[in-house]
């Protein structure tokens, strides 16, 4: 029973990641017109990184790895290729 909650639950975060990317992200979504050269610094973007992570390290380590990098993401960061 715990495990089938655990696959909803991680269904459920999947699909809002989705429905961000394609409305409010500004890499992908409508306001990408705004940013040309795009916002994200880093390869991949922030909701792509977490949305790898969560469904490779699960819901609990994936969302702590995606939370770090949205935080080491900012104006003055480097950026670069970072892999999940």
């Amino acid at each position: 029973m715990l495990n089938l909650i655990a696959k909803w639950l991680k269904l459920a975060i999947l699909s809002l990641i989705k429905l961000y990317q394609k409305t409010l992200s500004p890499d992908q979504g409508w306001f990408r017109a705004l940013y040309p050269n795009g916002f994200c610094p880093y390869s991949p973007h922030c909701s792509d990184y977490c949305y790898q992570a969560i469904e490779k390290y699960g819901i609990v380590m994936g969302v702590y790895r995606g939370l770090r990098r949205v935080l080491r993401c900012h104006p003055w960061s480097k950026g670069g290729l970072d892999p999940v």
